[in-house]
């Protein structure tokens, strides 16, 4: 039985302490997901902050890993209340909301596709628990979140029809084949301890249960070209990452086969190609980005002008870089994907 209670976060230790204890390893450039140290360095990234890291590629896993290994500070810097908004919504524009929760729907609906009106779901990371609520309305089902203590946690227990969890997936705070689906859209790339967190979602998911993982495709277009420059390598908070086949073959290991995968994200992967660009230009990265969030001090030393400009990059190349999101998927090469999972009844 779960330990949470509904909608009253539980106080645990986030993934920070996890993140601490990695730090114990003396060699820093050590991967991430397999603790091995046989890799090479690819190419050099520079975050927000201005800290310079490389993204290395471990030989004996296949992960892609960020190095070296950000220590604690670090991560609290990254993720402090500029990173969740401090408004009301993450993002200070309403119809950036608006826009987001289309897509929340979206892939509420998809995963209605592959579960019972009754089924029990869990999502990993659940940021402000938009998408569980849409989830709610499509069928009775029981519905269950975890995020990390801040502003995303606190828009989440505002959800009612969420049993929150404040904190981070643990061993003990499910029974074994407890839940018909596990997601995590866009998580998994920020765990301290991502083979831990695979070895949870494989005992709690039932046997023909779902797990549905999106994250950046490292193998994708966007990712050749614009390397450290790429929007999505956020360092210092995305900490590795797999391609999908190899992804793919990790989860076969614990049990899973893929059953569906999609690389077209009008969400995700046409605004990538936007930031990645001026990210080249511009002498900070994500500026634009951080301007969506309302993060005033990043881009306090940006004219009006300059910010208006982007904006405006933004709003004529926007139609283009769907077009070009749709030929990069169907090449399997988008800048993000999101691969769906059946655990296999043996």
């Amino acid at each position: 039985m779960a330990k949470f209670a509904k909608n009253k976060p539980v106080r645990s230790k986030i993934f920070l302490k996890n993140a601490q204890k990695s730090m114990t390893i003396k060699n820093r450039n050590i991967c991430g997901f397999c603790k091995e140290q046989n890799n090479e360095r690819l190419y050099p990234v520079k975050d927000i902050f201005g800290d310079e890291y490389s993204i290395h590629k471990c030989f004996e896993c296949n992960a892609y890993f960020l190095a070296p290994r950000p220590d604690e500070e670090k991560l609290k810097q990254a993720y402090d209340t500029s990173y969740y908004g401090e408004n009301k919504e993450k993002f200070s524009s309403p119809g950036v909301e608006r826009v987001l929760d289309r897509f929340r729907q979206g892939r509420a609906r998809r995963l209605r596709r592959y579960i019972s009106d009754v089924a029990k779901v869990l999502d990993v990371g659940c940021g402000n628990g938009r998408f569980l609520m849409y989830l709610s309305r499509l069928g009775h089902f029981h519905l269950y979140g975890t995020e990390l203590e801040g502003k995303s946690a606190q828009r989440a227990a505002q959800v009612q029809q969420i049993t929150l969890k404040t904190g981070m997936l643990e061993k003990d705070d499910f029974a074994q084949e407890s839940f018909d689906a596990v997601t995590l859209f866009h998580v998994f790339e920020h765990l301290a301890e991502p083979a831990q967190m695979l070895e949870i979602i494989a005992s709690i998911v039932k046997k023909d249960g779902i797990a549905v993982f999106s994250f950046p495709n490292i193998e994708s277009y966007q990712s050749k070209w614009f390397k450290g420059k790429w929007l999505h390598l956020d360092p210092p908070r995305h900490l590795f990452f797999f391609g999908p086949d190899d992804f793919k073959a990790l989860m076969k290991k614990h049990g899973f086969e893929a059953i569906n995968e999609h690389y077209i994200s009008t969400e995700q992967n046409p605004y990538g190609m936007v930031q990645s660009l001026l990210n080249l230009w511009c002498d900070k990265r994500e500026v634009l980005f951080e301007r969506l969030k309302g993060n005033k001090e990043y881009i306090k030393n940006y004219k009006g002008i300059k910010l208006f400009l982007q904006k405006l990059f933004f709003v004529f190349t926007f139609p283009l870089f769907i077009f070009t999101d749709i030929i990069a998927g169907i090449m399997k090469k988008g800048a993000t994907v999101e691969i769906i999972f059946r655990k296999q009844n043996c």
